[in-house]
């Protein structure tokens, strides 16, 4: 028998640790006086910063997990 969960049942941490492993922001941002594009983990923590959005975007892919845009 499958039992059906609902978001309502998990926590906080719990959520938070959804797609962790899957998924990475990019958002614009400044290095140096440089407009660069910033790429931080699900969790929040920046894991590097690249001149070109594309090649943020490709960076991500490349290393399996998904790009989203933060604004």
């Amino acid at each position: 028998m499958n039992q059906q969960v609902t978001f309502t049942e998990l926590s906080s941490q719990d959520f938070l640790l959804l797609g962790i492993n899957n998924i990475a922001y990019v958002k614009k941002g400044q290095r140096d006086d440089r407009e660069v594009y910033l790429i931080h983990s699900a969790d929040g923590a920046e894991i590097t910063a690249l001149a070109d959005h594309d090649v943020a975007f490709a960076a991500v892919r490349q290393n399996g997990m998904e790009p989203l845009s933060a604004h």
